[in-house]
């Protein structure tokens, strides 16, 4: 069974979730989270016009950090997301077809998963990491009790009503990647709002670490 292959080695796994983004303010958004240390990036595809957004930060940020696309659920947008430079692809299930094409452009992946039965399944089809969601619904406890049925050295993230706030308690469970959404950014906030709430996230997930050394 193939699990966790080609997770990127970042300093913290900590993906930012778009949703609602707008090509026009996606770079000044992009900027301020790159600056407080975010090195992933997700623009979900039920935002407006996502392919522009990711072709226009991929080619300023993709340097620096992994740019991708959200709620990616066929393999034909998962080609577009490639062609306009992205690297990341998250899905909110387990789609084989999904999976193996991100994998032929090299993509690191991040699909959904809910019970264990998924779970298995993303990691025979070759999921970079697992998502759990909505993480709310499971809770820490819910997912600690599915870790300790899955192979060692598997990347677990919860993604679904985390934020700099519950954040510690995922990551006493086990849990080490998170997708933040509301938490991080809504439509409407500006890149000064978007810098408080990075920062803020970034200091909770360094402190929950320093917890588990």
């Amino acid at each position: 069974m193939t699990q966790s292959v080609n997770w990127p080695n970042v300093k913290r796994s900590l993906v930012a979730i778009l949703r609602g983004i707008k090509p026009d303010e996606a770079e000044e958004i992009v900027a301020v989270l790159v600056e407080a240390g975010f090195e992933m990036i997700e623009v979900p595809l039920n935002s407006p016009e996502p392919f522009v957004s990711i072709e226009r930060l991929a080619r300023r940020f993709g340097q620096d950090c992994l740019i991708g696309a959200g709620t990616v659920t066929n393999a034909p947008d998962c080609v577009r997301v490639a062609e306009a430079g992205g690297r990341l692809m998250v899905s909110p299930n387990v789609d084989a077809e999904v999976l193996a094409t991100a994998q032929a452009y090299d993509m690191v992946t991040m699909p959904g998963v809910f019970t264990p039965t998924e779970a298995f399944l993303a990691l025979r089809c070759g999921a970079s990491a697992l998502k759990y969601f909505p993480a709310s619904v499971l809770g820490p406890a819910g997912i600690a009790a599915q870790l300790a049925v899955l192979p060692k050295g598997v990347v677990v993230g919860a993604v679904g009503g985390v934020s700099d706030k519950n954040l510690a308690t995922y990551v006493a469970a086990g849990v080490r990647a998170f997708g933040l959404g509301s938490s991080l950014y809504k439509p409407g906030m500006t890149a000064s709002d978007v810098r408080d709430t990075a920062r803020a996230s970034v200091l909770a997930y360094d402190e929950a670490m320093k917890q588990q050394v």
